[in-house]
């Protein structure tokens, strides 16, 4: 059974998809809470709205957000392919504060010539924030495609470098 839950951040609300035992399936941008986690229903079928799984999930979003936890520790099940995979391990690198190219993660995968294949990888990573996409930036050093917009991928990465420099 999978949960849809919902999360207000400091950013905008989120939708959170979760299984009985806690597992990360998904995080959603929602225009509201009210207005669009039926949406999330509908997407993925039979689905109950139980805050319970969700309760470790929230707790370590809000030491995110209050600047005090900078990696999740948590079951995650993205799925994907094996390349995303990959793609998505190697975000999880990418220390907070910091951001990598497309190219710069192709490499570090091993497949240099991939950079596209790791920008679809990129747009298709069902749990931004946890598996920080937000973190890859176009070679010339441009803000690229974020699934929660432009002005979010803007504002998490300047609330990561305000919160490392205040960090002792």
């Amino acid at each position: 059974m999978l949960y849809a839950c919902p999360y207000s951040s400091p950013f905008g609300p989120l939708g959170l998809l979760v299984d009985g035992g806690s597992r990360l399936y998904r995080i959603s941008f929602l225009e509201s809470l009210e207005d669009d986690l039926p949406w999330v229903f509908r997407r993925y079928g039979d689905i109950a709205a139980k805050e319970a799984p969700a309760a470790e999930v929230s707790r370590q979003l809000d030491a995110y957000y209050q600047g005090r936890r900078w990696r999740f520790d948590l079951s995650l099940a993205p799925g994907g392919t094996p390349f995303q995979g990959a793609v998505w391990r190697h975000l999880l690198e990418i220390p907070a504060g910091e951001t990598r190219t497309y190219r710069q993660l192709a490499e570090l995968i091993g497949r240099p010539r991939a950079v596209r294949a790791v920008g679809r990888a990129n747009a298709t990573n069902p749990i931004p924030i946890v598996i920080p996409c937000h973190r890859l930036i176009g070679s010339d050093g441009s803000l690229t495609g974020f699934a929660g917009g432009l002005e979010m991928k803007q504002a998490l990465l300047q609330h990561e470098a305000r919160a490392q420099r205040t960090v002792p």
